[in-house]
């Protein structure tokens, strides 16, 4: 909730009120003064950057191809624990999934970022029983569009058949929607985000391609290179 809120003072206030209302089931930010001040942890997954870095660097389609697994097995080195979380979307979650290392499936779980998050979490689960592994073990975390209707709504589908948790961010700590006439108030989609390495242009595609970056002729390319097909378009609400 840090790059798009309302404000500090109000981000620190909802983190103040996520303690008090949650109790336990409340388990960090990912502001760290917050977390500092506050005595709660701070929490937080690796980000579309590393890859996208990783894949600009690339000489080749063939190394291109093998960018998204090369960050993740250096990332697999430094980091153990709930910090071994795949975010599987940077170019596609389906054919990630699909060319995964066997030994990604041992990570503790799996960040929901864009696409339907009830279509993603089903993929994660049933790619997980592939692989050999206990999903009811593994940790699925939401992070897309949240407010409280959904949250509940993930939740009541996926409880007891994974550990479920909820990065709640803009619309937690940003949601003055409707609170003035011309709603000037709404958050809109501010995205910090890599554009080149060395000179070269960075790219992201997503789960929905309205949130795909970079140049056109790029992201062809990598839609091809990552196998791509036709992907549903859905509203980017923040």
């Amino acid at each position: 909730g840090t790059r798009r809120r309302h404000s500090f003072l109000w981000q620190d206030w909802c983190v103040q009120a996520m303690g008090e209302g949650l109790g336990e089931k409340f388990v960090g930010t990912s502001n760290c003064l917050i977390a500092k001040n506050r005595d709660v942890e701070a929490i937080g997954t690796n980000a579309h950057e590393l890859p996208m870095i990783y894949a600009a660097l690339a000489n080749s389609d063939e190394e291109l191809a093998r960018a998204p697994y090369e960050v993740l097995s250096d990332w697999h080195e430094e980091h153990s624990g709930n910090l071994r979380i795949i975010l599987p979307d940077t170019y596609g979650t389906e054919g990630f999934l699909k060319n995964a290392p066997d030994w990604l499936a041992g990570w503790t779980g799996m960040r929901i970022d864009s696409g339907d998050p009830a279509t993603g979490a089903e993929r994660a689960i049933n790619w997980w029983k592939s692989r050999g592994e206990d999903p009811t073990r593994k940790l699925i975390i939401f992070s897309d569009g949240l407010d409280e209707s959904k949250i509940i709504e993930l939740q009541t589908q996926f409880h007891g058949r994974a550990r479920i948790s909820f990065g709640w961010g803009t619309l937690l700590t940003n949601d003055f929607r409707g609170l003035t006439p011309d709603d000037g108030l709404a958050p809109f989609s501010l995205v910090c985000k890599a554009i080149s390495a060395e000179g070269r242009p960075t790219v992201k595609l997503s789960d929905n391609p309205r949130k795909a970056m970079g140049p056109a002729g790029e992201i062809a390319r990598y839609k091809r290179v990552f196998d791509v097909g036709e992907q549903a378009e859905m509203e980017v609400v923040v």
